[in-house]
């Protein structure tokens, strides 16, 4: 059975606090961390019972570094770390020890010296019941990389002394797993997983500062975790410590980082034989289909300033729920739920955040796996009671505390509108603005939650991540990450913001946590969607003259598109032939807004260059309000 552990380091907490969550998430041991256990209370004999009580393992004790090269009285302590080391592993029950290689600068790199070093150590660890794995610091003073610390672990040629491989240490300068393949499987004793993003940082401050969850980063982990199973690899797949900008002041580290290497290894597993699947019963990840509906929970207030708002897009009400307050508003395949019941869930999320986007419903193909996935990977499924008449749902829980329901054609949840609601009398029709569907959905949290999100997505849903972006709002800057289903039929975009005075930190702060901040509809015609809205006297967000002049320049566009353009305060980007068109809603409730865009020759982005503008052009909304 494939074995999952996670460094304690990478968790918050004490001591039992960590192996507490590492437990329920899932995993099998740990790399226990030496000052998680030198700040614990305690004995080691204790910390081994508490982890054997909630069915852990102790498998790797981390570290001894500053080891070899060393000379008099500089080599005595470290021997005697080492032996200290050796009686607290004894005591734990701890197999194996993580040696760095040194980063002294004063340590002789003389090979010789180097390899008798570790010939003691070996014989010494040997002697205790125990292994070490060396590991290579990019950063030593000698031993820098795996294929030199493999030399010294074939110098040494002791059962007692092996590699331990980190992915982000043998792939961040670009290398390619395929050149580990040579490695005797023999000489690897523990691997770690960690990812890091496209950046071009040095090791060291790619390990401190953005070592991430599978994932989460742009490495090929799924190449090296496939040419280390075909190797005959067997022993445990460990998360190693995340960088600082990754597991800084959030608590869902083990939770998300098991989510993460499950995933990972699944995928690897479904093509790789030699590979056994970690949960064998795990079924694939998701293909989303599209969005069926967005429900917003509202009071009546609330209710009367977003139909309102509704209206001005051309969205009619066409349907009421049998026996709640809720009704269905409708633009081509756009559904959107107003649910301003008194109790529920809905309710509760009104009370906590105000008006706000509660509940999110997807088409998928099977319902029922959908959550069986998502549960399997620690997502906690929601149930609600089901009235007279209405349908059993598959939901779990989403970003912020949402809801999101799946809805398949399997069974009768594709009917759900037929079934839970009552056509109401049509009133006079008036045109469609031309918005055919929800084209994406911006999901706005804090920075330290967003890494969460993603790995919560990517590893539920077929969903492909684009490059992280950084937006600049005039109070800070707030990171973006887009996200995808192959086709495009379900997109999010995940907005991390750091600073209270952000917009995006606004409606953070004013709405009590993370939720969604705006919802973006598809036209096919942005002009026609834009003089349609005019005569619904839809207000739209004002865009500043001077971004116009700046289009016409940078982009050679003729002087009839730019006025066009300025007359309907609608923002533009190219990407090559591919044209991006964007208009904005003034925001209501806490930050909310609402999108129209149409994209033409295969645009793929989210006009990310326009996002300054944007935020600008809110901000002085914001303080026009305050002032009047």
């Amino acid at each position: 059975m494939t074995r999952l552990i996670i460094a304690t380091t990478s968790v918050p907490g004490d001591l039992p606090t960590k192996l507490d969550a590492i437990a329920e998430a899932g995993f099998s041991g740990v790399e226990l961390y030496e000052p998680d256990l030198t700040g614990f209370a305690g004995t080691a004999r204790d910390v081994a019972v508490r982890a054997a009580s909630l069915g852990l393992s102790i498998d790797i004790f981390q570290h001894l570094q500053d080891f070899e090269g060393l000379k008099g009285s500089e080599r005595e302590v470290a021997l005697a770390r080492l032996d200290k080391k050796l009686e607290l592993m004894v005591e734990l029950g701890a197999t194996t020890l993580l040696v760095g290689s040194t980063t002294r600068e004063s340590s002789n790199s003389d090979p010789e010296v180097i390899d008798a070093d570790f010939s003691e150590l070996a014989d010494r660890v040997g002697k205790a019941g125990c292994r070490a794995a060396l590991i290579a610091l990019p950063w030593a003073k000698s031993i820098r990389t795996e294929l030199h610390a493999l030399e010294v672990v074939e110098a040494v040629n002791s059962p007692h002394l092996g590699l331990a491989l980190n992915s982000l240490f043998s792939l961040v300068d670009g290398s390619q797993a395929a050149r580990l393949r040579d490695i005797e499987v023999e000489r690897i004793f523990h691997v770690q997983l960690s990812d890091a993003p496209a950046r071009d940082l040095g090791a060291i401050r790619q390990n401190s500062h953005f070592g991430l969850l599978p994932g989460q980063g742009c490495l090929n982990l799924s190449s090296f975790v496939r040419i280390l199973s075909r190797a005959g690899y067997g022993g445990p797949w460990s998360i190693a410590r995340m960088g600082a900008s990754a597991a800084d002041s959030h608590d869902s580290h083990a939770r998300d980082g098991y989510r993460a290497l499950v995933s990972l290894l699944d995928e690897v597993a479904q093509t790789e034989p030699a590979l056994a699947r970690p949960l064998p019963e795990l079924p694939p990840r998701v293909y989303p289909t599209g969005i069926e509906f967005i429900e917003f929970a509202v009071d009546n207030a609330g209710r009367r300033t977003l139909s309102e708002m509704l209206r001005c897009m051309s969205f009619r009400k066409e349907r009421r729920h049998i026996s709640k307050s809720v009704e269905l508003w409708r633009q081509g395949a756009v559904n959107i739920v107003l649910n301003s019941e008194a109790s529920g869930f809905a309710s509760e999320a009104f009370a906590e955040h105000g008006p706000c986007v509660c509940d999110m419903g997807l088409r998928v193909r099977d319902a029922g796996q959908t959550v069986a996935r998502a549960t399997r990977l620690g997502t906690p499924e929601l149930s609600q009671p089901v009235g007279a008449g209405e349908l059993d749902i598959p939901a779990i829980e989403g970003v912020g505390g949402t809801v999101v329901h799946f809805i398949d054609e399997k069974s009768d949840l594709h009917r759900v509108w037929d079934i839970e609601f009552d056509p109401v009398p049509k009133s006079q029709a008036s045109r469609p603005a031309g918005l055919r569907r929800v084209d994406h959905v911006a999901q706005t949290m804090r920075y330290q939650e967003m890494q969460s999100w993603l790995t919560y997505y990517t590893s539920t849903f077929q969903m492909e991540k684009a490059q992280v972006v950084d937006v600049a709002d005039p109070s800070g800057v707030i990171l973006s990450q887009a996200l995808a289903s192959p086709e495009g039929e379900v997109r999010l975009n995940l907005n991390g913001a750091r600073e209270r005075r952000t917009f995006a930190g606004a409606f953070l702060a004013d709405g009590f946590g993370a939720g969604v901040q705006h919802i973006a509809f598809l036209s096919d015609d942005i002009f026609e969607t834009s003089d349609q809205l005019a005569a619904s006297n839809f207000r739209r967000l004002e865009i500043a003259g001077n971004y116009f002049d700046d289009l016409k320049v940078r982009f050679g566009l003729s002087q009839e598109l730019t006025d066009a353009l300025r007359y309907g305060h609608i923002l533009y980007d190219r990407d090559g032939q591919a044209e991006y068109f964007q208009i904005y809603s003034l925001p209501i409730f806490n930050g909310f807004f609402f999108e129209m865009v149409q994209r033409k020759g295969g645009y793929q982005g989210y006009g990310a260059r326009n996002a300054p503008i944007r935020l600008a052009a809110q901000m002085r909304c914001s303080k026009a309000r305050a002032q009047a």
